[in-house]
């Protein structure tokens, strides 16, 4: 499902930001954790995986697709049907509720209006309360939960979750990677989760370091 070949990155021509990273070749439904210190390019890697921005060399496929070959329209297109982002700074529309974030967010997957797909994920995040509250009124914890809905209502083949668990204690981040994880299952997506937090490790057969 998830293929990389040779993939090199750097932000300006005198490669001293420059980047190179590991081949991955992840089967589909299957899980992989990205583990690395601040600076070597873990967010990168992430926003290549994504498609957001191109290598330098190298190719990035997703279900037979190479990203960096399609044209920026159906690379838009093909990223918000096929491709769920769990950004470490959550991104809202903040004056909207949570329920007309999650209805934007289908919209633009260009997926049907799934009442019963967004009330059985918001009970599994434990926000179907909140539905009409704006997201300015959530607390940090309801916003983390909220990005993780965002990220999954469509049923993406792919979920990239960019330091899920960075700022929780410990049984936060138990809750959030089992959150991950079970909606991963659910969507039969592939989940791949960078960070720097070694205590996550333990959830993963699948590890790589950068």
């Amino acid at each position: 499902m998830i293929q990389t070949s040779a993939l090199q990155f750097a932000y300006d021509s005198s490669g001293i930001d420059a980047f190179s990273f590991p081949d991955i070749d992840l089967p589909p439904k299957e899980n992989l954790l990205i583990l690395g210190p601040s600076g070597v390019g873990k967010t990168t890697f992430l926003h290549l995986l994504a498609g957001l921005i191109p290598p330098k060399t190298g190719d990035v496929f997703i279900a037979d697709n190479c990203l960096n070959r399609l044209t920026r329209k159906q690379l838009d297109r093909f990223r918000g049907q096929h491709i769920g982002l769990i950004f470490q700074n959550t991104h809202f529309i903040r004056s909207l509720t949570l329920l007309e974030n999650l209805i934007l967010r289908e919209r633009i997957s260009v997926k049907k209006n799934d009442r019963y797909r967004r009330e059985e994920l918001l009970m599994h995040l434990g926000l179907s309360n909140l539905l009409n509250k704006k997201v300015y009124h959530l607390s940090e914890g309801q916003r983390q939960r909220l990005s993780i809905a965002l990220g999954v209502v469509h049923k993406p083949k792919v979920i990239l979750a960019d330091e899920p668990t960075s700022n929780l204690d410990d049984a936060n981040c138990e809750k959030v990677i089992s959150l991950l994880k079970k909606e991963a299952e659910i969507c039969k997506s592939n989940l791949v989760i960078i960070t720097h937090d070694q205590r996550v490790k333990s959830h993963f057969k699948n590890h790589i370091n950068l």
